[in-house]
């Protein structure tokens, strides 16, 4: 077997040879369902925009878009609805709590002869995330699903954010992540997570605390040049006095509590907020969610995160004309950057996350999801950033620390990892002729969407071979090597 050492070479020299431009039945049914024809080679601007749509394209989603193309491939998986994720869902139901009330989750974690404890709810929401991301047929859904939840960032570690943040991400971000910008920032402004993770719940009108009102403006939507000041912040967090959580009977729902609102008249971004209770926040949510800042912000960020690290700006300016003709409605924004966007794309680097998805929907893995610990070693684990801003989204941040990358694919391809079995070999069955050199193009085709320089290819299989192994632990080794070299990175 190849040694770690000789597995990191090989890393190497894939990236220097490639041309970058309890329910076991179930997991098997979706990771190991198998194509009947092999897959064709994709050109290089079709593969990126597939990977910018997807966790990582399946041979499935490959046909799938070669058969229809861009533009339906785009209005169908905006139509999430139409598409059946029976399957993805059965595999989410021993995650109990991902679909309770906060109340009920909070008692359950108290039950410890059920076998619960505190850390039971964000890691059933952790591997729920997972596996959404890995096997669910409405892929740019839940890319959009990861886009507000670094957007409306909420670190799950922070008591008693483990029994309020399950609730945020099925009614707020789930709820809303294809649907209206201004209902998902009214829904995250009355989430009982969104308001004890900065601090609202204490906000009470003789010591206000500006915590939500400053993020509001500044992460979640005029951005930080939107032109707001910290006057405006100060008349926000007034606003919002009296904004709290249930903490006793029906715990954890938002309630209002005028005993502790300031009832004097405020004035933020120039509008003056008459004494009107729980209203005068939600005035001020109404002005911010359609401002010409916010249009901007958000058709930036979208911008960003499906087209490059360096957002085009015509793409940009066409996308936040149609978020304030449309009144935020987030298919519209989504539908001018992709078909106006992608044929701009640029290559991102994966970020951890993403990285692993992508592995294991190219090699049909059959996992569980609990990944939790490879994504803490990366730096990505699932809701545990502290800080409000979400993970990054440019590629900087992640082009270091990459022994866990690497450990990570070795292990997968080895079969080292609890839970997790790769169908690399039933997969590459569907393609193989029998012969060694047509097996390896369909493999670096299937990981990089297309095969390598025929003298690239020949290095590559020289370099494996030299150790002694059979054709099928060449392939194998070829797969770790093709996942963890920095060709893989990109996407």
């Amino acid at each position: 077997m190849i040694s770690r050492r000789d597995f990191l070479k090989l890393s190497a020299l894939v990236t220097a040879s490639a041309a970058l431009s309890s329910c076991a039945p179930v997991y098997r049914r979706i990771a190991g369902g198998l194509p009947t024809l092999p897959w064709a080679p994709l050109d290089v601007q079709d593969f990126l925009a597939l990977n910018r749509l997807t966790f990582g394209p399946r041979v499935e989603e490959r046909a799938r878009f070669v058969e229809i193309g861009l533009q339906a491939y785009i209005e169908e998986q905006l139509a999430f609805d139409s598409i059946d994720d029976f399957d993805c869902e059965i595999l989410l139901q021993p995650f109990k709590t991902i679909r309770m009330s906060a109340d009920e989750i909070e008692g359950v974690t108290n039950q410890l002869f059920d076998g619960y404890d505190r850390e039971r709810p964000a890691n059933e929401l952790r591997q729920a995330t997972l596996l959404r991301q890995v096997y669910s047929k409405r892929q740019l859904y839940e890319i959009m699903v990861e886009f507000w939840s670094d957007h409306f960032n909420i670190f799950i570690e922070k008591e008693p954010l483990f029994y309020l943040k399950p609730v945020d991400d099925r009614e707020v971000i789930r709820k809303h992540a294809l649907g209206n910008f201004r209902d998902l920032v009214w829904a995250s402004a009355h989430s009982p997570a969104m308001l004890v993770y900065l601090d609202n719940h204490v906000n009470e009108k003789s010591h206000p605390n500006e915590n939500y009102a400053r993020e509001l403006m500044e992460l979640h939507t005029l951005g930080v040049d939107g032109g707001y000041t910290q006057n405006d912040v100060m008349e926000l967090a007034r606003c919002l006095t009296g904004w709290t959580v249930k903490e006793h009977f029906w715990l954890g729902e938002f309630t209002f509590n005028k005993d502790i609102h300031d009832e004097g008249v405020k004035n933020v971004l120039g509008l003056a907020i008459q004494p009107n209770g729980q209203s005068e926040a939600e005035q001020v949510i109404e002005h911010l969610v359609m401002h010409p800042s916010t249009a901007r912000f958000i058709a930036t960020k979208l911008t960003r995160r499906f087209i490059a690290d360096d957002a085009p700006q015509e793409i940009v300016e066409k996308a936040a004309q149609t978020f304030l003709a449309t009144s935020g409605d987030i298919k519209s924004v989504l539908r001018v950057i992709l078909l106006d966007g992608l044929a701009l794309a640029q290559p991102k680097y994966k970020r951890p996350a993403n990285f692993i998805t992508s592995a294991l929907r190219l090699t049909n893995t059959e996992t569980d999801g609990a990944l939790h610990d490879y994504l803490l070693r990366m730096g990505q684990p699932y809701f545990n950033l502290p800080t409000p801003d979400g993970y990054p989204d440019v590629s900087a941040p992640w082009q270091s620390n990459l022994m866990p990358r690497w450990q990570f694919a070795f292990e997968l391809m080895r079969g080292e990892i609890a839970g997790t079995k790769n169908n690399l070999d039933r997969l590459l069955d569907v393609a193989s002729t029998g012969v060694l050199e047509d097996d390896v193009d369909a493999l670096t085709s299937l990981l990089l969407g297309v095969p390598l320089e025929r003298f690239a290819r020949d290095e590559l299989i020289g370099s494996v071979y030299s150790t002694g192994t059979t054709p099928e632990e060449t392939l194998q080794i070829l797969a770790a090597g093709i996942l963890a070299s920095p060709a893989f990175q990109w996407r």
